[in-house]
């Protein structure tokens, strides 16, 4: 039995409304995005430079967005730990990583276990900057200068050490190229993130640290740590004071610094990385916020994702490179 005309032309009508309003409700839903906190996961201790610039960053993005940003750090096994975390968290742009070199670079390189891979795992979302590192001493360091230190390891071989904020960090990376190069015989002690490294520098409980210029600024201008220079080939804008590596007998051309970024899990919803880049790249654009970073001893960027990605490619061949020339590998010592 067929039905009456107008009971089809009802249902059609009712199907299509009930489609309509899913549609629009599924839109509104994505267009409503963040309904909820997001978590921006720090890879390393409280105090060290991604700690800083994700706290610098936070509050400015949760302005942005309407909602909450809650810092999470998870340290470990140079920015490895967190860094996993984030690439299993649910792709749904509630987990942004505050990400660098080290731990989605430089520790696949060194260490073919780590069961991520950052370029294919982790989805670029905005560039947030780049900035020197520095080598500081404890303060009765019998050395004013690195000619000193060069003269005061060769005194003393092996009997001086250096701090990095982790095994593949580019702190860890810098310290063998300037053994390497310097011929200073320094042994490598792995620490969970810069902070931690430099309070036992402080302590005079270890001699050396390569450092962020972000973590060590605020202790080299309270005389608490002794600056010996930075690991660019050129004196920085940030740090016009101090003299770089990179000028010194041996160390010509030396240049290794460090980047920061956002990332989000590959899968996430182009949507939600267009609205998290968007919001980044605005805040990031802001004054206020990039005289915060300079202070911090970050130069800010903003550029986009696809940049970030394409700067990566740059740095992962310079790195290869690096990591060959230095023959380094994983630490078998676990990070304190």
């Amino acid at each position: 039995m067929s039905l009456p005309t107008r009971w089809v032309r009802r249902t059609v009508a009712f199907a299509m409304f009930a489609v309509a309003g899913a549609a629009a409700s599924t839109g509104a839903a994505h267009a409503a995005y963040p309904e909820k906190p997001i978590t921006l996961l720090i890879p390393f201790a409280p105090g060290g430079s991604s700690d800083i610039i994700g706290r610098l960053v936070a509050p400015a993005l949760a302005d942005k967005l309407g909602q909450s940003v809650v810092i999470e750090n998870i340290s470990g096994a140079g920015g490895v730990v967190g860094t996993q975390r984030a690439v299993r968290a649910p792709a749904d742009g509630y987990t942004v990583l505050v990400g660098s070199g080290s731990e989605i670079l430089i520790n696949g390189l060194i260490n073919p276990s780590i069961s991520y891979d950052g370029q294919k795992d982790l989805a670029p979302v905005a560039f947030i900057g780049v900035g020197p590192m520095v080598l500081v001493g404890k303060p009765e360091l019998a050395a004013g200068d690195f000619s000193e230190l060069r003269a005061l390891a060769a005194r003393e071989p092996g009997a001086l050490s250096y701090a990095s904020a982790g095994n593949g960090t580019p702190m860890h990376v810098a310290g063998e190229l300037l053994n390497m190069h310097a011929g200073l015989d320094l042994t490598h002690v792995p620490y969970r993130g810069a902070a931690p490294a430099l309070v036992d520098v402080m302590g005079g409980q270890i001699d050396l640290a390569v450092s962020t210029l972000s973590a060590a600024q605020p202790h080299i201008r309270a005389g608490r740590v002794k600056a010996l220079g930075t690991t660019g080939a050129e004196t920085s804008a940030l740090a016009p004071d101090l003299p770089a590596l990179g000028k010194q007998p041996g160390l010509e051309g030396f240049d290794l610094g460090v980047w920061f970024g956002l990332f989000v899990p590959t899968g996430t919803p182009p949507d939600v990385v267009k609205a998290l880049e968007d919001a980044a790249r605005s805040v990031l654009a802001a004054p206020e916020l990039r005289a915060k970073l300079a202070e911090q001893g970050i130069e800010a960027s903003g550029e986009s994702g696809e940049a970030l990605r394409a700067f990566m490619q740059g740095e992962v061949e310079k790195y290869q490179d690096v990591v060959k020339a230095a023959n380094l590998t994983l630490d078998p010592a676990a990070a304190k």
